[in-house]
């Protein structure tokens, strides 16, 4: 067929033609099923072609705009009440209806993989929660992660609103969920989720262009990455040296060698293997010591019958570095990095009575590899569970030099603010929920700065001085140590603790609820708890809320004795569970840290030690992992990390 090139050019010139190119369109936060933020004016915004006429239909009311020669146009509702569910309707070249929006409150849940931590994750400690997750005034909208160098962007690139159901709640952040529940019970508002939250992204990360000013040494960090070659360049090369070095692994292993029985045949004789305990690292229970590729171990069980048959769970709980998993002969399951917890669900028929056997293929890229201290190792199914602690054969499949890094884009400055902060911004939001800092541990001197600078930042952008800004401190991690030391953990968390300083602002210590062995302890209620109790009291200007736990104010010395006063002390303080008031730690000049006697004489705490004669500092909770620490209020919350040197 021939085509008139001219009749094209000449339809395209007729005004019906360019109405319809010129087709209003929504950013995808305004969508159905929105939740829109109460009592405060709100913005509607979108895009078309310049100069035409938007009008916008909400509550019976109109209100009209026109496109700017920028393509934008933007309209602003009055203040309204909670309620709903409302329609919206916009009329332009084109007619858009919006349906099933909500306005209530709105919370941004940004910062990394606390935040990002679904429900899905925690679903085997909270069944009855997502059981009865049916909830239509709590929804989320979940931002795809996205970053850039070159400047905000005007959207983000995918999402929806989700209202709470038993099964979408699955993807709810864990800790925004639960804080969403207690809002909207104790308030009677819809509670809308902004979720933006990327794992193990830096603060810097989440910084403007303009708030790294203060940083000189983040923008020359991120500056060659405004080259979008070099980007594409240098993920092309390292996805081609990742790529390369499995491809190696999995030629040179031989548990795989298409020469031989596959190793992980439920009846390849293993009989001479030897054998490691599990958990453990094999470089410290192995002549093999801290080698990378891949260790292949097996372990046969004894089934009894009322066991066979039945569909179950394997338990292996987290594993260093990336597995695929076994039960006679099948593969159950395979995870490719070291923190999900190993959860193998499986069907009827696969076991069997008798002898049954699991294998693990674990690949180590780095680092020492093995099955993780202190987690669930069973085989679950019919009712009974076995044990699977113990003896494991091992065997190595291959040896490889450690994995090629890789360029972690997402992580550098000001890249997640482009992607994630800026498309939301003419969005009206109550407040900031922010779970951030174990990616900054290692740089704990910049975080006071990076995150009081933060705060600013995005309050500047979001156009509200006052935002209320709610965070969680770092919770306990690693195993805990007996003699007083430093701790980036600590330094960080008091960096957060001098972050309440800034007007509007609230935490929730946590220091009481990780876990030793992994980085993302799955208590996430009593998180989302603490910061509502914080939004109380910051956002809904409830005085009688208490929160957070008690906090180190002054200090008073009196020979060898040191008087700590405290705010958020509550009802009282307490030591929690009775005995000895723990966690202290005192030095002279010297700073040398030795652990120190305490007592609570009312509001106060009285530290000594006969071991320092003339105390200059004291230390509370000053450590990765504080066990022990016991100084709560009669509220039930722990006082924060503190150390009594002053810190610029």
């Amino acid at each position: 067929m021939k085509i008139n090139t001219f009749a094209i050019w000449l339809l395209l010139s007729l005004p019906a033609a360019r109405e319809a190119a010129a087709t209003v369109r929504l950013p995808r936060l305004v969508s159905d099923g929105m939740v829109l933020q109460r009592d405060v004016p709100v913005r509607i915004w979108g895009w078309g072609a310049a100069g035409e006429e938007v009008t916008v239909a909400f509550q019976g009311k109109t209100y009209a705009a026109t496109t700017g020669t920028d393509g934008q146009w933007r309209v602003t509702l009055p203040a309204q009440p909670a309620g709903g569910p409302y329609t919206l309707d916009i009329s332009a070249s084109n007619q858009i209806a919006l349906k099933d929006i909500l306005v209530g409150d709105v919370w941004f849940c940004a910062g990394q993989s606390n935040m990002e931590l679904p429900m899905r994750r925690v679903r085997d400690k909270y069944p009855t929660e997502i059981a009865q997750a049916a909830n239509p005034r709590i929804r989320q909208f979940d931002v795809p992660m996205r970053y850039d160098f070159n400047g905000p962007n005007a959207d983000v690139t995918g999402g929806r609103w989700v209202a709470a159901t038993p099964e979408t709640v699955l993807s709810f952040t864990a800790v925004g969920y639960f804080f969403a529940k207690e809002i909207n019970a104790k308030y009677q508002v819809p509670v809308g989720l902004i979720k933006v939250a990327v794992g193990g992204s830096p603060a810097e990360a989440w910084l403007s262009a303009d708030a790294l000013k203060q940083f000189p040494k983040y923008i020359a960090q991120s500056a060659p990455y405004k080259d979008s070659a070099l980007v594409a360049n240098t993920k092309q090369r390292e996805g081609a040296a990742s790529a390369a070095w499995f491809q190696q692994l999995h030629r040179a292993d031989l548990g795989e060698a298409p020469s031989q029985m596959k190793w992980s045949a439920p009846d390849y004789d293993a009989s001479h293997w030897p054998t490691m305990q599990v958990p453990g690292e094999w470089a410290s229970q192995t002549p093999l010591g801290p080698v990378n590729g891949v260790l292949w171990f097996r372990k046969e069980v004894q089934v009894p019958a009322a066991m066979a048959g039945q569909p179950g769970r394997l338990e292996l709980g987290t594993l260093v570095d990336a597995d695929s998993t076994y039960l006679n002969g099948q593969l159950v399951g395979s995870t490719g990095y070291r923190y999900p917890p190993r959860k193998y669900d499986f069907g009827p028929g696969l076991l069997k009575a008798g002898k049954n056997v699991i294998t693990v293929r674990l690949i180590s890229t780095g680092g020492p590899g093995g099955f993780t201290l202190d987690k669930k190792f069973q085989l679950a199914a019919g009712g009974q569970t076995l044990d699977l602690r113990g003896p494991w054969q091992y065997q190595l499949g291959a040896t490889m030099p450690p994995a090629p890094g890789s360029t972690t884009f997402q992580y550098q400055p000001g890249g997640l603010y482009n992607g994630l902060v800026a498309p939301v911004l003419p969005y009206a939001i109550r407040g900031v929920l922010w779970y951030q800092g174990e990616s900054n541990t290692g740089r704990p001197e910049d975080y006071y700065a990076l995150t009081s600078t933060l705060v600013q930042d995005w309050r500047t952008h979001f156009q509200h001085a006052n935002l209320p800004f709610l965070y969680v401190q770092l919770a306990n991690i690693n195993a805990a140590k007996k003699a007083p030391g430093e701790s980036n953990q600590a330094r960080v968390r008091d960096a957060q603790r001098r972050l309440l300083a800034l007007p509007r602002t609230g935490m929730a210590v946590i220091t009481d609820v990780g876990e030793w062995n992994d980085i993302h302890p799955l208590d996430k209620q009593t998180v989302g708890h603490r910061l509502a109790l914080a939004a109380e009291k910051v956002a809904y200007g409830d005085a009688k809320v208490v929160s957070p736990g008690p906090l180190y104010q002054t200090m008073k010395t009196a020979g060898n004795k040191v008087t700590l006063s405290f705010a958020s002390v509550g009802s009282g303080l307490v030591v929690k569970g009775g005995g000895a008031l723990m966690g202290f730690a005192m030095a002279g000049t010297d700073k040398k840290f030795v652990w120190a006697q305490a007592k609570i004489e009312g509001s106060k705490v009285v530290v000594w030690s006969d071991q320092v004669p003339k105390p200059a500092v004291v230390r509370y909770a000053w450590a990765d992992n504080p066990e022990g620490a016991n100084l709560y209020n009669k509220e039930g919350l722990p006082a924060s990390t503190f150390t009594t040197e002053s810190v610029k």
